[in-house]
């Protein structure tokens, strides 16, 4: 019985930890540029008993008993697929149509600022000094050139249109033009990315545990390389959670954890007819 609960209990807090990556996908299914995560799972280690030496019978199945101890999640991966487009005719807002490709958001740390990487593209116009205005995104990071630096131009911005290449070009009220590579990079080992918040992913902490470097997980797209560039201009892109089956999947890890929760019941009833008999 003892071996029954602690079967049950392990599977359980696993399935505890399914039901939050799938209540984070449906918490973000409205959420611009968020990818759905899945979890797949994997059986925990047999125990065999060798019971039967002397039942020298022929039989195909493994010689004694296996106990299972549960079900673990093996990895949690991301579902990298394009979400719809949807059609807002807002000059700055951007998106990208090819997969695994980010932009680069500035964010602030306490030793000044990282790149962090998101596929939300509705960016904004901030005042700064000198009469010049910053290229930000909801959250007030600034959004990265491809060298890396804050996106910045004077505060007589008379239109703004971007280019298939990932260039976006800022008219002035005199006519003049300005030209800037928005920062794209494209990620090669996405599951090796590190998640930051429902749309924000960086690069691991432990990199050097992992055996790769920079150049192994990403590609910061600059020159000829900018010509991959799937960028569309006055639409968002949408999450790609599919509610219906986020929904499926809830009903059956639920399913699956009532199934556990009365096993450990069972058990321990029939514990209690045993000390009851004793």
């Amino acid at each position: 019985m003892i071996r029954t609960m602690i079967t049950a209990t392990n599977t359980m807090g696993q399935l505890q930890k399914n039901l939050d990556v799938i209540g984070n996908n449906l918490a973000n299914s409205n959420t611009h540029g968020y990818k759905a995560k899945h979890a797949s799972f994997q059986e925990l280690l047999y125990n065999e008993y060798r019971n039967d030496k002397a039942d020298e019978a022929p039989r195909q199945s493994p010689i004694g008993i296996r106990y299972g101890t549960g079900a673990k999640i093996a990895q949690t991966q991301m579902n990298w697929k394009v979400g719809s487009l949807q059609q807002t005719d807002r000059q700055l807002d951007f998106a990208l149509t090819t997969p695994k490709q980010y932009f680069n958001v500035l964010m602030p740390t306490e030793g000044g600022q990282e790149v962090v990487y998101t596929r939300q593209g509705s960016f904004y116009i901030t005042p700064i000094e000198n009469n010049q205005l910053m290229l930000v995104n909801a959250d007030g990071n600034p959004i990265a050139d491809e060298n890396g630096n804050p996106i910045v131009f004077n505060d007589n911005v008379k239109d703004y249109a971007v280019r298939p290449n990932g260039t976006l070009q800022v008219t002035n009220e005199d006519g003049t033009t300005n030209n800037f590579n928005l920062g794209i990079t494209n990620i090669e080992r996405p599951n090796l990315m590190e998640h930051i918040s429902s749309t924000y992913i960086g690069l691991p902490r432990n990199m050097a545990d992992l055996g790769v470097d920079v150049a192994d997980v990403l590609t910061n797209l600059q020159g000829a390389e900018r010509n991959v560039i799937g960028l569309q201009n006055g639409v968002l892109e949408g999450s790609n959670v599919n509610y219906e089956k986020e929904m499926t999947d809830l009903i059956n890890v639920q399913r699956n954890y009532q199934f556990n929760a009365r096993s450990v019941t069972l058990a321990d009833q029939m514990l209690g007819l045993i000390n009851g008999i004793r």
